[in-house]
């Protein structure tokens, strides 16, 4: 059988615990034996020995220093352009805080040669996680929520079966060789978030498709309510006002990339909802100094 490689990309900032526990659901992998895995970790300036430790006892990572403002999808990206210069035969996203099952990436890949079986160009496969206490859905293959609406996106239920997505989250997403060519890499535009869920709105307009595989590839916990600027009701308004110039936040340029991409000619209304959103709470708390809920 010929040998494939599977170009692993990840990226990390002071959560060694976590990273080295992804790393280890990765080498635990049950595979064919012509899968060649290969991790390429970007270490966003860490200081607290996360390179070390990756590089004692998972020697074979390809550790890759960065300049410590990359965050997910700079850090990402540069594990991806990496990786590309070696060309490998397929790329898989995945969160350093995301912890595989075993079957995983066959679960992956056997989704891959479905999907391509039934004519399919350039796809590309993600898996869902859930949380590892509750078993509920917390990332994966998403769908627009309504017709009106055209960048809003609900979360899809496994199934037992691949499910079409109009996109996707990147904690754990398989890209072959041939829709690498024809995407290409993550956008520079975007530094921390939104870029995955561009990349899946990318690849169909590419002309390829995304596709949720069957049941759950790992688990990930979601991100706390208290990080998210919009639902955190004991952040004050001009604290919501800082927080979204902050790359974890909504940068008002990526934004603007983002709707004018994707929103169609209605694109500046859907660019000032999230801030005309954040305006109301401060308006309607009485104090736009206070505390949103006070």
């Amino acid at each position: 059988m010929e040998l494939k490689t599977i170009a692993i990309l990840m990226t990390c900032y002071n959560r060694k615990e976590k990273t080295m526990a992804s790393l280890a659901g990765i080498f635990k992998q049950k595979i064919l034996e012509n899968i060649q895995l290969q991790v390429y970790l970007v270490d966003d300036g860490s200081a607290d020995g996360t390179s070390e430790a990756v590089a004692q006892t998972y020697p074979q990572v390809k550790i890759i220093p960065g300049d410590g403002g990359l965050f997910w999808n700079g850090g990402t990206r540069l594990a991806f352009a990496t990786a590309l210069q070696d060309d490998r035969d397929y790329y898989m996203w995945l969160n350093d805080d995301t912890n595989l099952y075993s079957e995983a990436i066959e679960k992956l890949l056997s989704t891959l040669d479905e999907i391509i079986k039934i004519g399919a160009v350039n796809p590309v496969i993600v898996g869902s996680t859930c949380d590892p206490e509750t078993g509920n859905l917390t990332y994966g293959g998403m769908m627009r929520k309504t017709w009106w609406h055209p960048i809003k996106y609900n979360l899809i239920q496994p199934t037992e079966e691949p499910q079409i997505c109009h996109t996707m989250n990147g904690n754990c997403v398989l890209i072959p060789k041939s829709t690498a060519k024809v995407v290409g890499n993550l956008d520079s535009n975007f530094v921390h978030s939104t870029g995955d869920i561009d990349y899946g709105l990318r690849v169909n307009k590419a002309g390829g498709s995304v596709w949720l595989a069957p049941g759950y590839v790992g688990t990930c916990t979601i991100n706390p309510p208290e990080t998210d600027i919009w639902e955190n009701q004991n952040l004050t308004f001009s604290q919501r006002l800082q927080k979204i110039k902050q790359p974890k936040g909504l940068p008002v340029q990526e934004w603007k990339v983002f709707t004018q991409r994707h929103a169609g000619l209605l694109w500046p209304f859907y660019w000032g909802l999230p801030y005309l959103r954040l305006l109301l709470a401060g308006i309607f708390s009485g104090k736009m100094g206070s505390r949103i809920n006070d």
